[in-house]
């Protein structure tokens, strides 16, 4: 509230003396809540954060507005959370690409993940996978490698733009392998990136299972490898990275409900059990497995502040590396 005069009266002092009295006496959520989400609507994390906003809604008897706040890769959303009033009724579905990619990326960034934001938590995981073309001789991750090195400069993955976390999987696989000669092919987004993949004018393809799991069991792709520590239930016969031989080999994108700094740790807490009752319940990790996400339902804010803390230092050096910026 602004004080529009230094003078006023005795009635308007008491009036402002006994907001904070009933504020704090209030019942959270008293009122409906806004959930942002860093991409435009209709794409796998907006489809998403509105499962889990109707559903933390219904948990707390209070209904959650979905806000799309595209633009500057997810900046957009995640510098409004930074400067929302810290009362939990402001919420943010953060990624990967928000939380672990463009603080290092961007030239005069405008938020921190540290100062900025509380993680309440870490609610699904999206692992990416190494693929070819059917037609590359490599029935495994090992085959690959092997057939880059001895064939230098032929080959190239294509992926879904510069700076994404697909690229930046590509890098780290690229380095962990020994320095590989791999060309990186940017494209404006998955489909044309895949296009090229299944015409074979891109041998190598970077992506997840809701991009490439049919096309790997119709035999038009294989899936070499799952870059997660442990196989996916969505595919349980595809080894991961590390087993095939690149330990530590661990990329994806993830998803995280954050709330603004400041928030009242009592807040917190129920926005905790809310997401945790959530992320429990079988028939919405069903339908979370249908979007290739695997649903996380052990986190707490801590567990999930220290997840983002190491994706934050894994990929900052894979990013100054590639001398990506975000401006």
């Amino acid at each position: 509230m602004h004080r529009r005069t230094l003078l006023g009266s005795a009635s308007t002092a008491l009036a402002l003396a006994v907001v904070p009295d009933a504020s704090a006496q209030e019942t959270y959520p008293a009122r409906p809540m806004r959930l942002l989400v860093p991409f435009s609507a209709g794409g796998t994390t907006d489809v998403f954060a509105r499962k889990y906003a109707e559903r933390i809604g219904r948990v707390l008897n209070q209904s959650v507005v979905v806000e799309n706040k595209a633009g500057a890769s997810g900046a957009i959303a995640a510098t409004e959370l930074a400067r929302a009033r810290p009362d939990g009724y402001t919420l943010f579905f953060a990624t990967s690409t928000t939380l672990a990619i463009l603080p290092s990326m961007m030239r005069q960034p405008t938020y921190d993940v540290e100062r900025d934001f509380i993680p309440i938590a870490l609610v699904g995981v999206t692992p990416l996978l190494l693929s070819v073309n059917a037609a590359v001789p490599a029935r495994s991750q090992a085959e690959l490698v092997a057939l880059i090195r001895a064939q230098p400069g032929m080959f190239s993955y294509g992926t879904s733009g510069v700076g994404s976390a697909n690229h930046l999987a590509g890098e780290l696989f690229k380095l962990q392998a020994g320095g590989i000669d791999l060309l990186h092919v940017p494209y404006r987004g998955s489909a044309p990136a895949l296009q090229d993949a299944l015409a074979g004018r891109s041998g190598v393809f970077i992506d997840s299972f809701v991009t490439l799991l049919q096309h790997h069991r119709e035999g038009r792709m294989r899936i070499l490898s799952v870059f997660s520590e442990t196989r996916s239930v969505l595919a349980p016969e595809i080894p991961t990275a590390s087993e095939a031989g690149l330990p530590g080999m661990v990329a994806g994108s993830f998803q995280v409900v954050c709330a603004p700094i400041g928030t009242p740790p009592a807040v917190v807490a129920t926005l905790e059990r809310a997401t945790a009752e959530i992320m429990r319940d079988a028939a919405f990790q069903q339908e979370l497995l249908a979007l290739s996400i695997e649903p996380v339902a052990d986190t707490t804010p801590a567990r999930t502040r220290d997840y983002v803390r190491n994706e934050l230092a894994k990929w900052a050096p894979i990013i100054r590396a590639t001398g990506v910026t975000l401006d």
